[in-house]
């Protein structure tokens, strides 16, 4: 079994913040696959489902992002868990937006609800961090998480979700690199294949202009 946790900030006043970003990962994980309803659950909302022969429980602390680390902890000792079974999902400056990197372990960088996950079940659990950018300057990083992603970024931010929500189940086979390509393929242009260049029909050469001299001057020529 896996646990799944996407950090955020519960309530409709955080909903669409850049910080809950993982919670919107989770959204449309469950919703894509089919997962059961949210219920409240080890001071989060939990929902249940498979991949095949995987069982996974998908968690959104709702301990806000700070203690994010109680609720994950408390769901770890139900399910009787390691760190290595759990997969947190979570905004991250360092990363532009758009860009997901997969690791497992480090440091928490600032971050307040890794800074408790770390406090409460230890480092070694695997991170999907999805870059939201940076502003800039350090002052303006609180603002700036807990503000809602601008109405431009919407699209983008649909397609990062519904490549991370396609890569789901690669994912929890262990597999990352099928998981990174998924989103990929929602983030980048389509291009023509090398068969569908082949398939194409060729481009025909311009017709010859008709021939119009008479029937005298084609006759003389073939003597010239």
């Amino acid at each position: 079994m896996q646990l799944w946790v996407g950090l955020g900030n519960p309530g409709g006043k955080y909903a669409g913040n850049r910080h809950n970003i993982g919670y919107m990962a989770l959204d449309r994980i469950a919703e894509e696959h089919g997962f059961s309803p949210w219920r409240s659950k080890f001071q989060g909302s939990l929902s249940e489902g498979r991949f095949g022969s995987e069982k996974l429980a998908l968690l959104k602390p709702e301990t806000f992002m700070n203690l994010s680390g109680q609720s994950v902890g408390e769901a770890m000792r139900f399910f009787k868990l390691e760190p290595g079974d759990v997969t947190v999902f979570h905004d991250e400056l360092d990363l532009a937006p758009g860009k997901v990197r997969v690791k497992t372990g480090g440091g928490h960088a600032g971050h307040n609800g890794l800074r408790s996950l770390h406090a409460h079940i230890g480092a070694e659990y695997d991170r999907v961090r999805i870059g939201i950018g940076h502003p800039g300057q350090k002052d303006r990083v609180s603002g700036y998480v807990l503000s809602d992603f601008a109405k431009a970024e919407q699209d983008g931010l649909d397609d990062l979700l519904r490549g991370i929500a396609d890569g789901a189940p690669d994912l929890a086979a262990g597999d990352k690199g099928r998981f990174m390509n998924a989103i990929a393929l929602r983030m980048q242009p389509v291009r023509e294949t090398s068969s569908e260049v082949a398939e194409r029909p060729a481009e025909q050469p311009p017709a010859e202009a008709p021939d119009t001299r008479s029937a005298m001057q084609k006759l003389m020529d073939k003597f010239r």
